[in-house]
């Protein structure tokens, strides 16, 4: 049992509010994010409710009475909540109690209760019964009452879903303190590592769940996170892999005893449930069994399949899943060669073909953050509550105000540089034209900014000329150089030798060389910089106010004074 928690203690933890399952996270007093398991020791909490002579079974208890208790068990709810009725979609509570419409909005009829007849209970009911089960869990394990949290929701949850949450978090006696978006929870459960430094970057979080995909390109400039585009498509997830993987072995099935095991509302349950566990085994080992007792007209099934087979079967589904993330970074004006981080996130995301095809996707600087790809990954199952911990932690010792001060437009809906800003150094015998831009400040950096860098001066010194430039990212594309006829027939050669019957499809050209090149467009200052010593470097300071007015300093590093301009604002340079 929980102790007391003193009057007017906040006591806040971080929940991963998803529709397949969900997490929650505390930050222990050494400032670390760590997911709470629930009773059953489960960190990843499926978000099920099921009822059986009046008990309420919650999670993978009640996941498991989706076989044999189907139409008082209710799953696959969080979108449901806060809409109409009409614009709903029930596809997938299609093996669970199906939503029903009730003064417009979305209710299930259950037996919760002892009565013969039904209970009507909304959506926000199940809600606040999902949250008050998963504030036990926390209170139990902390030792304390749980009473606020931050909560994650998708970039997509409108205004209505989001009151109706904040609503039902309140019914089951949690404030919530803040509602982040998914992706930056996820960004900001590994930038809270001790390990990650506060960098530039932009940075693509893909959350692959079990009945949905949301991908987020986001901008991270100087700890701020900015998202500049989102895709999301609500018939991609897990249960696309789970069902090429129950096609494989119906197919087999009905191969051996003439009868299809999907047509039977238990046999599809348990087939399914198995599935599921069989994607799971290939996400970790290379073999996996199927073992299902009674699968359909008293029929035991057992069988196995390997993971080369699997993810030739799952081709389309993974093409699907890079044809997103690809679609995302299409959506943001970006190119591959712009994004340094992808980070996956949800329970499909530990798929490892999903993962190395976003290495082939993604040039080899981009790191991509997945178990399959980086051993010191984080579970991406857990990203999104630790990052909710993280921001709980930050914040539960604020006031309402103000908490509800840092969250208002108009401290967050800041103004943007549209254009990136740069420098060129320029010696006196030598071009403008011909100097180098190097960026200084990147675009779609939240205003008022500062950044300071340090700039290697042209080799013989003197007075360099600091130009201070806004700039435009090109793709630069190169084709390879040619190969001489008979070094191709020579490699054929060797190829027939080493697998004479290795038949390919595979273009043998060469792909082109990309590549990302800046170029100066616009000047906005220029300072000199008198008697800079050879090989010596050149530091560069720039404030941007809000209005897009800079102040610059340019100085040579380890000599004295320096040079300080003020610009006017520019009006046309921000976002």
């Amino acid at each position: 049992m929980s102790d007391e928690t003193a009057a007017g203690e906040r006591v806040a933890i971080g929940i991963a509010f998803g529709n397949s399952s969900s997490s929650i996270a505390f930050t222990t007093p050494e400032g670390k994010a760590e997911v709470i398991a629930n009773e059953e020791g489960d960190r990843q909490i499926p978000s099920i409710l099921s009822y059986v002579d009046k008990e309420e079974f919650h999670g993978t208890q009640a996941k498991a009475q989706l076989i044999r208790n189907s139409k008082n068990t209710v799953a696959y709810f969080r979108d449901y909540l806060g809409k109409d009725f009409k614009s709903i979609d029930p596809t997938p509570s299609h093996q669970s109690a199906h939503p029903q419409q009730v003064d417009s909005t979305v209710a299930f009829s259950i037996h919760d209760t002892s009565d013969e007849t039904p209970s009507t209970v909304t959506v926000s009911e199940i809600t606040t019964r999902h949250l008050r089960r998963l504030k036990q869990s926390a209170s139990d394990f902390l030792g304390k009452t749980v009473n606020a949290a931050v909560i994650t929701v998708p970039t997509n949850f409108a205004d209505a879903q989001r009151e109706a949450l904040v609503a039902a978090a309140k019914d089951a006696g949690i404030e919530v303190l803040q509602l982040i978006n998914e992706p930056a929870a996820a960004l900001l459960a590994y930038d809270a590592r001790a390990e990650t430094g506060v960098k530039d970057k932009l940075v693509v979080v893909a959350d692959l769940g079990g009945i949905r995909s949301d991908v987020a390109v986001v901008a991270s400039r100087g700890g701020i996170y900015t998202i500049l585009a989102t895709v999301h498509d609500y018939e991609l997830g897990g249960a696309n892999l789970d069902q090429v993987v129950m096609d494989y072995f119906a197919k087999e099935f009905i191969k051996k005893h003439k009868v299809d095991p999907r047509e039977d509302v238990r046999g599809l349950a348990k087939l399914k449930m198995e599935c599921e566990a069989t994607k799971k085994a290939l996400s970790i080992g290379t073999n996996a069994t199927l073992s299902i007792e009674s699968l359909t007209n008293g029929i035991d099934y057992g069988s196995n399949i390997n993971r080369t087979r699997y993810e030739l079967l799952a081709g389309k589904v993974f093409a699907q899943f890079t044809g997103l993330i690809e679609s995302a970074v299409k959506k943001a004006g970006l190119d591959p060669l712009d994004i340094d981080e992808v980070i996956l996130a949800g329970g499909t995301s530990h798929t490892p073909k999903i993962a190395r095809l976003l290495e082939s996707l993604f040039p080899e600087a981009t790191q991509v953050f997945a178990p399959a790809t980086l051993p010191s990954a984080i579970n991406p199952s857990e990203l999104a509550a630790r990052g909710a911990a993280y921001q709980a932690s930050l914040i539960q010792e604020f006031d309402t105000e103000d908490i509800e001060q840092s969250i208002h437009p108009m401290v967050t809906v800041t103004p943007h540089l549209s254009n990136a800003i740069g420098v060129q150094l320029v010696s006196a015998d030598a071009s403008a034209a011909d100097a180098v831009f190097q960026p200084l400040v990147n675009v779609d950096t939240a205003l008022p900014a500062r950044r300071v860098a340090q700039y290697l001066a042209p080799k013989e010194g003197g007075d360099v000329l600091v130009r201070i430039t806004e700039g435009a990212r090109e793709i630069k594309v190169t084709k390879p150089e040619p190969v001489p006829k008979e070094k191709k027939e020579a490699k054929a050669d060797d190829e027939d030798e080493d697998d004479s019957d290795f038949d390919s499809d595979e273009d043998e050209e060469e792909e082109d060389i990309r590549e990302t090149v800046w170029k100066a467009t616009k000047p906005i200052a220029e300072v000199a910089v008198k008697g800079v010593k050879a090989g010596a470097k050149i530091e560069v300071t720039i404030n941007i106010n809000s209005d897009l007015g800079a102040q610059i300093t340019a100085r040579e590093v380890g000599g004295k004074g320096g040079v300080r301009l003020a610009v006017e604002s520019q009006p046309n340079g921000s976002a």
